[in-house]
């Protein structure tokens, strides 16, 4: 007697797959463990010609009719997979958008520290969203803080301008991203 097909989902989420007595199905269409077709056979079979090969009845697509199984080495696969897994996490870098604030009037020597420190995120692989806030009557000067960004920029060397400087509210932004 065939499962739900909820029951089947909620097993296939459980274990990912279904190997060996948890297929149900009457019929299966069997590939062997070189990848070649073998037929639409039972059940009972298909589990027969595994445990003489020493391999698990593994199921790929549950969905088709007849399900689709094959012979392999579950626990072998499973490994694998967990290592493939690991290596695509060791080789993938979150870039994260770091932030410097910066004002109107601000000094050069405080302007040369914070490019210090953007160059340094830059070399990290993040990247830097610059920005000047301007407080109270400071805003009729927004030309004094696009002049800023400009300088702020000069100091910076291997820099690629990812979104240019832009007034939104009070405030000015400008993204950098490191050159790659």
């Amino acid at each position: 007697m065939p499962l739900p097909a909820a029951y089947k989902e909620a097993l296939k989420i459980a274990n990912d797959v279904l190997i060996n007595e948890q297929i149900r199905e009457k019929e299966v269409r069997l590939i062997g463990d070189d990848g070649k077709q073998l037929g639409i056979v039972s059940t009972a079979e298909a589990l027969r010609i595994a445990e003489s090969a020493g391999l698990d009845l593994v199921t790929i697509s549950a969905t088709a009719v007849p399900i689709v199984c094959r012979l392999m080495d579950y626990s072998k696969y499973r490994f694998e997979q967990e290592k493939k897994k690991k290596e695509a996490k060791k080789n993938q870098r979150l870039i994260t958008l770091k932030e410097m604030r910066l004002s109107p009037t601000i000094d050069t020597h405080d302007m040369e520290v914070k490019a210090k420190n953007v160059q340094k995120f830059l070399a990290d692989g993040d990247k830097v969203k610059v920005s000047i806030r301007f407080k109270g009557r400071q805003i009729a000067h927004a030309a004094q803080g696009l002049d800023v960004m400009n300088k702020f920029l000069a100091m910076l060397s291997d820099v690629v301008v990812e979104k240019s400087a832009k007034m939104e509210g009070r405030n000015l932004f400008m993204v950098l991203a490191p050159k790659n």
